[in-house]
């Protein structure tokens, strides 16, 4: 049910704004003033809080929440509206990594910072084209808090801030020792358990001693989530769901049609009836239930280590340097055993395309038919499920030194960073040993176990595929107040960046060589250097009254330059009501697998209206992707304008209106594009010898302009209850009004918001706590709730028009066992509340939430 806008209005106003019996109380103790750089401006001010839209998690946040990773707390955002992904898209050359997606515009449009400094991207890139920060490798145990602008930052930061940017905030300044060990499992049977352990250790007084050296280290262990570990997942049966249906995989077959059996019932695979499979159909198949062979959640290994050391040199200038290190593995299965048909292919390295492979069994072959068909669609399941791993090594180092001289504050740094990626497969397939062994009949495909297990070995293969990505960075900025105008000081920043972006995403020698079979290939060999100059101007034009102008001028080696402005209005006519507003313009540079050298090979299905055989029927096809040196950086042009009321120190409520139109998106032409245009687009459609479609050749070009909108409302009060102890209501809701683009080029806009046409976009997302303070228990409950949306695509009447919203409420307690010793129990979901169905993916959205159920977690922290 959704709430209309005025009942919203009025329920938050009720609970969040104070009565006439409110009292207005003190801050607990006096706050030193402190100038400081606040997240999307350059200027050191008083102020930290400005005219931008910047959401704050802090440590004590992130501890209430109950979460063990930094992907899990920020996927909390409401503004993280969909098209983010964690480690659940297995599916993808990134398995095991985690992005953030402000405004449902794609991990590549976020941009993720530390300590107000880029980081190495991902060693490789996701879909293709996605080139994003792996939240996974970044540590939770160091984050102090985390800043969420929730605007377009270009005129500071440059490329990929159009949906906003988040500034993961790490502790420069700590003192002591803190340690933090946790255990945690599913209390629903699936047997998948966590262990996790955080130490925070820091020494030295900055003000007194000059120096303090901060150190943390975080670690991770968590079992695999297999599909065939769920209950209500495992039996892949979803004819009593709304178009739902028996999703078993028919296989051992020769020619086209299934019931044309090849063997018989052998390891997995039953005989049932066609009809289960495609409704109308009759006879009867061998098939499986490939739940057997489909990992959920990949099990995790993560190690995150951090170190900041900082010396105060004289009075007005201190330097640093700081170290982030992260080592994470995923382990997953990679799909079911290798199968083959008239589709299977090799990539043919000189050639750079893909050669078919035959699979027509020889007339001297044990298996040939006495008539009919002799080609092959077999799963070779005697090799075993075929399994991959993925080990990502990062680091970052940064050193620097800020002072003030003069009337100037500045500030220079140095970055390194490097993310590294092996990823290992096992039980793949060798081409050449097929071959051989389809020639000599060697290997019976009707009864698997007559073969040896020497032709199994033969058989199977495993591989190692490589990637790194680097950045090196020099920056330099300062700020200072020009003039005192009558209203105050006149803000001035400035500063410049060098950058150097590389990626090096390899392919295994197995697939170079033509060994692999069904290879899926990602290779990305490219850099480029960036240039950057930009100034800032912070104008009092009354006391009340500010403006803020930014400019940012990019230079890139590859595609040339981009300027981003930006102007911001913060007006503030009393101490309890704020009002402000944002236009910029920015972009984002194509990445480098989408300009430079890169190879793409993967796999879908199309309908061809054009096939010979079947014109009506999706069939597989392979997708070749080529990058396209000619690209433009799409462009963006953001609008925003908000309200902050604070009644009292208690209260605070804020509404904030956004706007985006981004255009010269980057993409490729759809499949059903290619295919309508065939004629003027040659040799992009190869064709088999019966005229049915082979591969199909996508380039990346600029197309299409895409407008999103919609309002976002946050709100806390605080209450002190007496005897009762203290309670704090915290919401945040994000309501996206407008996600329009066409849905293939030359095809009309459409509007996605509240529906899954360009990904699942529900319309709302919010998340609500409740904070109870008691003595030595501190309890918080919080209600996360992510909005219904619609089906796009229904191609049957019983399809469901709507998949349900997805809520589930969160239980974290605190006991305060003594000064040192704290207890924590932890409710993941506390209902064990199911995922809904979702037809256009044949069970749930996996970018929604996640299938676990309820988890509960024991934490015990100790400090020194």
């Amino acid at each position: 049910m959704s709430l209309k806008p005025s009942l919203l209005a009025a329920a938050l106003a009720a609970v969040f704004l104070p009565t006439a019996h409110s009292q207005t109380t003190e801050p607990e103790g006096a706050k030193r003033l402190e100038r400081v750089t606040v997240t999307g401006s350059n200027i050191v001010s008083l102020k930290r809080e400005g005219a931008n839209p910047v959401q704050v998690l802090s440590a004590a946040d992130i501890k209430a929440s109950g979460k063990t990773s930094l992907p899990e707390v920020l996927r909390l955002i409401a503004a993280n509206s969909g098209n983010s992904f964690n480690e659940q898209f297995t599916g993808s050359f990134s398995a095991g990594t985690a992005g953030l997606s402000l405004r449902g515009l794609g991990q590549q449009n976020t941009l993720v910072l530390v300590n107000g400094r880029r980081v190495a991207p991902y060693a490789t890139a996701q879909n293709m084209q996605d080139v994003f920060t792996d939240l996974n490798s970044l540590p939770l145990a160091a984050v102090r808090r985390i800043d969420v602008l929730k605007d377009g930052a270009s005129s500071i930061y440059g490329s990929d801030a159009i949906a906003g940017v988040v500034n993961i905030v790490l502790y420069g300044d700590f003192q002591g020792t803190e340690a933090r060990v946790g255990l945690g499992r599913s209390t629903e049977g699936t047997g998948q358990s966590e262990r996790s352990f955080e130490l925070r250790h820091g020494f030295g007084d900055l003000a007194r001693e000059g120096f303090n050296l901060t150190l943390s280290f975080d670690a991770l262990k968590r079992d695999r989530l297999d599909q065939s570990q769920v209950a209500w997942l495992r039996d892949n049966d979803f004819r009593g769901e709304p178009g739902g249906t028996l999703a078993w995989v028919a296989t051992n077959y020769l020619g086209s049609d299934p019931t044309n059996k090849l063997g018989g019932v052998q390891g997995p695979l039953q005989l049932i009836n066609y009809g289960d499979l495609t409704p109308g159909k009759t006879g009867t198949v061998l098939a499986y239930n490939p739940a057997a062979y489909k990992t959920l959640i990949p099990g995790a290994e993560r190690y995150h280590g951090s170190a900041r050391a900082t010396w105060r040199l004289t009075e007005d200038v201190e330097a640093y340097a700081e170290l982030l290190l992260g080592s994470s593995r995923a382990d997953l299965i990679f799909g079911a055993p290798l199968s083959v048909s008239s589709s299977l292919r090799a990539w043919n390295d000189k050639t750079q395309s893909l050669d078919t492979i035959s699979v027509a069994l020889p007339k001297n072959h044990p298996n040939y038919p006495a008539s009919g068909s002799a080609v092959l669609n077999a799963t070779l399941f005697d090799l075993g499920t075929r399994f991959k791993q993925d080990a990502v090594q990062f680091q970052r180092v940064l050193t620097g030194a800020r002072g003030t001289t003069g009337a100037w504050d500045w500030e220079a740094s140095f970055t390194q960073s490097s993310s590294r990626l092996r990823e290992t497969v096992q039980n793949f397939g060798n081409r050449y040993e097929f071959e051989r062994a389809l020639k000599a009949g060697s290997y019976n495909f009707a009864d698997q176990s007559l073969n040896s297990e020497a032709q199994r070995q033969a058989l199977r293969i495993s591989t190692l595929r490589p990637a790194s990505a680097e950045l090196i960075a020099l920056d330099a900025s300062a700020s200072t107040e020009l003039t005192r105008l009558p209203a105050g000081p006149l803000g001035f920043a400035l500063g410049v960046q060098l950058r150097r972006e590389s990626m090096d995403s390899r392919t295994s020698e197995q697939v170079l060589s033509g060994t692999e079979l069904r290879p899926a290939i990602n290779i990305i060999q490219g850099g480029r250097t960036v240039g950057a100059a930009f100034a800032e101007f912070n104008v009092p034009l009354l006391k009340s009254l500010s403006l803020n102008l930014a400019a940012r001028a990019d230079r890139y080696s590859d595609f040339g330059s981009a300027v981003s402005p930006k102007a911001s209005l913060r007006f503030q006519p009393l101490d309890s009501l704020v009002l402000r507003a944002n236009v910029s313009q920015g972009f984002r540079a194509p990445s480098l697998p989408e300009i430079t050298q890169s190879t793409g090979v993967s796999y879908g299905s199309v309908i061809d209206p054009r096939d010979p055989i079947s014109p009506t029927v999706a069939r597989g096809v392979t997708n070749l992707t080529a990058a396209n040196p000619n690209l433009k950086p799409e462009r963006a042009n953001n609008f925003n304008f908000g309200v902050v009321l604070s009644p009292d120190a208690q209260s605070q409520i804020s509404v904030d209106y956004f706007n985006i139109r981004q255009k010269d998106l980057i993409d490729t032409e759809t499949a059903d594009f290619i295919i309508a245009n065939e004629a003027r687009l040659p040799g992009r459609v190869l064709r088999d010898e019966q005229g049915r479609i082979v591969s199909l050749t996508r380039q990346f070009k600029n197309q299409g302009t895409r407008r999103v909108s919609g309002f976002d409302i946050e709100a806390s009060r605080s209450f002190a209850l007496g005897g009762a102890g203290r309670l704090k209501l915290k919401t945040q809701l994000s309501r996206l009004l407008q996600f329009t683009l066409p849905p293939a080029e030359g095809e009309a806009a459409v509007n996605g918001a509240g529906s899954n046409e360009f990904g699942s976009l529900p319309a709302w997302r919010s998340s609500t706590s409740a904070v109870w303070s008691l003595g030595d228990w501190t309890s918080t409950l919080s209600w996360n709730r992510v909005g219904s949306y619609t089906q796009t695509y229904r191609p049957r009447p019983e399809i469901a028009e709507r998949v349900r919203a997805i809520n589930t409420v969160d239980l974290n307690v605190d006991w305060q066992l003594s000064r040192q010793l704290q207890a924590t129990l932890t409710l993941q979901n506390l209902s064990d509340a199911k995922l809904p169905w979702d037809a256009s993916t044949g069970s749930y959205d996996y970018s929604q939430g996640d299938p676990r159920g309820r988890f509960l977690s024991l934490k015990a922290s100790y400090r020194f």
